[in-house]
């Protein structure tokens, strides 16, 4: 995955930040026995995915056109055939 820039957008990175915001509040609330903060942290796990997808679809994140096949992405090098 590395090889194709996969994630390596604004929006990625701001949705997974978000969702991970959200799991933390989500976990600390699960440990203090608080379901109605444990809900809450789910809540902005769906934000961050809703929040990454609206701004994908805004140009922020990777277009679909930039993704090529991992064979054609490497070419093999001639040392690497022998």
């Amino acid at each position: 995955m590395a090889g194709s820039s996969h994630g390596h957008t604004p929006a990625a990175w701001t949705g997974v930040t978000i969702a991970f915001i959200g799991f933390c509040v989500a976990g600390a609330f699960m440990v203090m026995a608080q379901p109605a903060g444990f809900w809450a942290g789910m809540a902005i796990v769906v934000i961050g995915g809703i929040v990454g997808w609206i701004m994908s679809a805004m140009g922020m994140g990777m277009p679909k056109d930039t993704h090529k096949p991992l064979a054609t992405a490497r070419p093999e090098s001639a040392d690497a055939k022998s």
